[in-house]
């Protein structure tokens, strides 16, 4: 365990170095844009879910506002 843990670990600017020395600037830029995107979206949403599954883990209900209109069409003047 002791030989294991003697491991040299390259710093983060080193490793950056290297890979945009081998994949270029831009890719390497690239796939950390991605990265970042895709750890963003992996938190917990539950606005998708329905009153039911709602109800099964605890939250309180969302009203039905998929059918409430922002502005009705019959008070557009042209």
């Amino acid at each position: 365990m002791r030989e294991a843990q003697l491991l040299v670990v390259d710093t983060l600017a080193a490793t950056v170095d290297d890979l945009c020395r081998k994949f270029g600037i831009w890719k390497t830029a690239g796939a950390l844009i991605r990265a970042a995107w895709r750890r963003r979206q992996t938190t917990n949403r539950t606005a998708h879910l329905s009153n039911r599954m709602r109800r099964d883990i605890g939250l309180p209900e969302s009203g039905d506002t998929l059918l409430e209109a922002r502005f009705p069409l019959w008070d557009v003047r042209l």
